[in-house]
């Protein structure tokens, strides 16, 4: 008999790239768009397994009820997990994650939003579909020769560091376990956040890197500085930002995360008021650049998450 497995916050490219891996068939498997939380946990009764994503809540209410169903195992399809309560499953639930589906994915996609925004190609792009062609305000700055920043420099922020040194920008990355056989040049924070023209985030959320931007933070950086997110939203202060923003300390922040992203994301509000003032704000910005959790969306991710997370079930 095949393992039953209730899949939540299931979207038509997982359901898609999950019917295309090789196992799908050996597992009897219910897709659901909605997410897991205590209000939902319920659909769980009577499975074997459960798959989750980033914005899935697992707390110790959720993790208690899954535990009372005789779940045996709770699967996430990604590699981060600060939305489980890992210490309290422990003992309890099986979990495992994706924890290498393509770095290239999300390294590309933030060299892919820098480069969008301090060449203006977003706005270029809008102008000349209304035939406007002046370059009047689109003046962006080399890459070559600028210092980049990068914090956290496992599998995604290495990669990361040898696109920039592709364009010619020096590297300096900040990690609390340093890989010495990397060949980059490590330095404190503090003096990461005073040297670096671009500083992009690659790291987990904990304890310790919660709200590492802040408003001390944003004040030993450079002037002009441009910050990318591709990690975990609250890595970043959001008010801290917006404030860096207005002050003309922030140049342009590229945010492939929010702080509070699980109500918004993955959803479509194009008719709608959007309620997060502080999103709303960030997104008004002229030198702000927002997609919605997508770094990783590439057919060979998706690909590989489908099969690594099937492996693992």
């Amino acid at each position: 008999m095949s393992y039953k497995v209730i899949f939540f916050d299931a979207k038509e490219y997982d359901i898609e790239s999950f019917k295309n891996a090789e196992a799908f068939n050996e597992f009897d498997i219910k897709f659901f768009e909605t997410r897991l939380s205590p209000d939902t946990v319920d659909l769980c009764s009577g499975y074997d397994a459960v798959c989750v994503f980033v914005n899935d809540e697992i707390n110790k209410e959720v993790i208690d009820k899954l535990q009372d169903f005789g779940i045996k195992l709770l699967a996430l399809r990604c590699a981060g997990y600060n939305n489980v309560d890992v210490k309290y499953a422990e003992g309890r639930i099986c979990v495992v994650r994706v924890p290498a589906y393509s770095p290239y994915a999300v390294a590309e996609h933030a060299m892919a939003m820098l480069l969008t925004s301090v060449r203006r190609i977003h706005k270029a792009y809008i102008r000349t579909r209304d035939f406007n062609f002046s370059l009047n305000n689109l003046t962006g700055f080399d890459l070559h020769g600028k210092t980049a920043g990068v914090v956290g420099t496992g599998k995604i922020g290495r990669i990361f560091a040898d696109i920039c040194k592709g364009f010619g920008m020096k590297v300096i990355a900040y990690d609390k376990l340093p890989n010495e056989s990397s060949g980059l040049e490590y330095v404190s924070l503090e003096e990461l956040f005073a040297k670096s023209d671009i500083i992009s985030f690659h790291c987990p959320l904990t304890d310790e890197t919660f709200r590492m931007v802040n408003e001390k933070s944003i004040e030993t950086m450079k002037k002009g500085v441009v910050l990318i997110n591709t990690s975990r939203g609250p890595l970043i202060d959001s008010e801290a930002l917006l404030e860096g923003i207005k002050t003309r300390k922030v140049g342009a922040a590229c945010l492939d995360v929010y702080d509070e992203e699980s109500d918004f994301f993955y959803h479509d509000f194009s008719n709608h008021i959007v309620s997060d003032d502080t999103l709303a704000r960030l997104i008004s910005m002229p030198n702000v650049i927002v997609t919605s959790h997508q770094a990783f969306l590439t057919k060979e991710a998706l690909a590989n998450i489908s099969e690594t997370t099937l492996k693992n079930i």
